[in-house]
Parts: C-alpha cells; structure tokens; sequence
C-alpha cells in the first residue's frame, strides 16, 4: 500500500518564568524538540511554524530562538501577539506547526509543557 502524505497541525505551548529573550528561546528550542520527538518528524518535512506569545513577553521572538538548533534556519516561521483575554494563562507561547507527514489526525501528539499542560488535556 502507497502511504499518502498530507499537510497536519500540531499544537503545543509552554511558559516562561521572565520575560528574557533567553527563557523564550530555551522553551521555543525544547517545545520544538519535544513535539519533533513524539511525533518522530524530520525537520525537512516541517512545512511552516507559527508562534504566538502571550502580551506580557516582549523580549524575545520564540523563533530567534528556535533558528538556533540544527537544520531550523531554512523552516519558515512567523511570529505575533496573542489575544488578551481575561484570565489567560501569563508568559505563554503557543505554537502551531505545520508538518508533512503520514499520520492520521488522531496519531498526532500535541505537547503541552511547563505551566501550559493543563491548557488542552483533550489534545495533550
């Protein structure tokens, strides 16, 4: 049988304790490293990354931060500001990456760490 790839979202998101462009940048590095691990992905088969960072970050862009690993300064990747909504979790970073991959929607593994797992245990 032929395996067809499609275009799949994975979620995931993280917190900081400050807001430092290093702390941004370690948490955006191991979100990514989490994620392409559980879901057992290369990084040539990453199509797009798409950050969003809660309103009290502002020192650093998780994408900075993710094109220092290995093979990540070719994927494309944008980043922008969360919705402030009342109550929402604090030094948040939330990422939807869009992978190529043979996985059924329901194979996906949504991360969630730090401060963030209790964001979707329907997906985590």
């Amino acid at each position: 049988m032929v395996s067809t790839n499609f275009v799949r979202g994975i979620r995931g998101a993280t917190t900081v304790d400050e807001d430092s462009a290093e702390q941004v940048g370690e948490a955006a590095r191991e979100l990514l490293r989490v994620i392409v691990e559980q879901n057992q992905l290369d990084v040539a088969s990453i199509a797009s990354v798409y950050f969003t960072v809660t309103g009290d970050l502002s020192a650093g862009f998780p994408a900075a931060g993710a094109r220092q690993m290995p093979g990540w300064d070719l994927v494309p990747m944008l980043c922008a500001r969360e919705m402030e909504v009342t109550g929402a979790l604090a030094k948040c970073i939330r990422v939807l990456m869009h992978v190529n991959t043979t996985l059924r929607q329901d194979q996906i593994k949504h991360v969630y760490l730090r401060g963030a797992v209790n964001l979707r245990p329907d997906l985590a």
